[in-house]
């Protein structure tokens, strides 16, 4: 029986775009038809070594033809790509949502945003383990932030497993990607004043059963966000501290670790333990649970966990094109296949 190959445009070529494309390009039912840039650079480089069509974000003819000076061979506009294209996932910066969303609209293709977008604009949002059902065979979706991702991974599961759960939360915030050169702050902890930051309020457009709260400060460090989470679980619950390690023990994209034993006791040490197990770029997809850091004390559990901000969120944007095309209704299976695609992907 034959593979139904879902042709996926990629809009946006940058620290997400270039993984999601390769996340893409690992899997056996979906193909990467062209990648976009706004003008020629260095980002450039990159889709023409791995193969991938590259195309102007924009569809004036001066923006396509300033590619060619550079050395580029642009194969056309934004438009001629979508009109190739079963599907978009948008990797362009926050904030053009609205626009973009209604050109993938005009040109008949299913789309889906990052979560630099408001979940308002798309009007459904996407987590592999928190909604997957809920986004299959739908027109569009949003994958959801990096943190709201991370909080989705540890708490969906408790909801299950205890029925509701009343959670605070603080969000200790990389100032900027390592890649970023114009952000801040550089010797400072700057305090995120709008309140609840927006965060915790996310996992609510995933699964409102969850009533979460968050905070957040901005520190200056570039490898990783650190959440330090407070979950009330309801009277009754039943769970001890070895059982809710032992729940997050079963999850996909979890991964949980002994500091004391390990020596891993700080996010620089997390993300260098990604390096040693290969991880392309030195990418972590799974969300870091201290175990000696997680505590239930009757009904309020304490635990941290760690997310790195440029991948958690790659492997979900496989799920949820699966999900809007009807290509697997069991997000568990959905999952497994991505994340062995990915495990065993040579691409350049």
């Amino acid at each position: 029986m034959s593979i139904m190959v879902v042709k996926v445009a990629i809009n946006g070529y940058g620290t997400i775009g270039k993984r999601v494309a390769d996340a893409i390009d690992a899997q056996d039912d979906m193909e990467i038809i062209g990648v976009t840039k706004t003008r020629p650079s260095f980002g450039c480089d990159l889709a023409v070594r791995k193969g991938f069509p590259l195309y102007c974000t924009f569809d004036e003819p001066e923006r396509i033809a300033a590619f060619a000076p550079a050395g580029y061979d642009c194969k056309g506009g934004l438009s001629e790509l979508l009109a190739a294209a079963d599907i978009v996932v948008d990797c362009s910066p926050g904030k053009v949502g609205a626009q973009n969303k209604q050109i993938y609209e005009d040109a008949g293709v299913k789309w889906i945003f990052q979560g630099g977008e408001k979940h308002v604009m798309t009007g459904l949002s996407y987590t592999s383990s928190g909604n997957h059902s809920e986004n299959m065979n739908q027109s569009g979706t949003r994958v959801v932030s990096c943190n709201t991702t991370g909080l989705s991974r540890t708490l969906v599961p408790l909801l299950r497993k205890c029925g509701s759960l009343s959670v605070e939360c603080t969000m200790i915030r990389r100032a900027a990607d390592p890649g970023d050169s114009n952000k801040g702050p550089i010797n400072a902890i700057k305090p995120v004043l709008k309140v609840p930051s927006h965060h915790g309020p996310d996992v609510m457009t995933i699964r409102p059963e969850i009533s979460i709260n968050s905070m957040a400060v901005a520190v200056p460090t570039t490898i990783m966000h650190v959440h330090a989470i407070v979950a009330t679980l309801p009277q009754g619950h039943g769970m001890t501290t070895e059982s809710i390690l032992d729940l997050w023990h079963a999850q996909p994209r979890v991964v949980i670790m002994n500091g004391a034993e390990t020596g891993i006791t700080t996010t620089a040490e997390v993300m260098e333990f990604a390096r040693d197990i290969g991880r392309k770029w030195g990418d972590l997809h799974e969300i870091f649970v201290w175990e000696d850091g997680v505590k239930l004390d009757g009904d309020t559990l304490y635990y941290f966990q760690a997310i790195h901000q440029e991948s958690d969120v790659i492997p979900e944007n496989v799920d949820a094109i699966r999900a809007l095309m009807g290509l697997e209704s069991d997000w568990n299976v959905s999952v497994s296949k991505t994340d062995k695609a990915i495990a065993t992907y040579n691409g350049l």
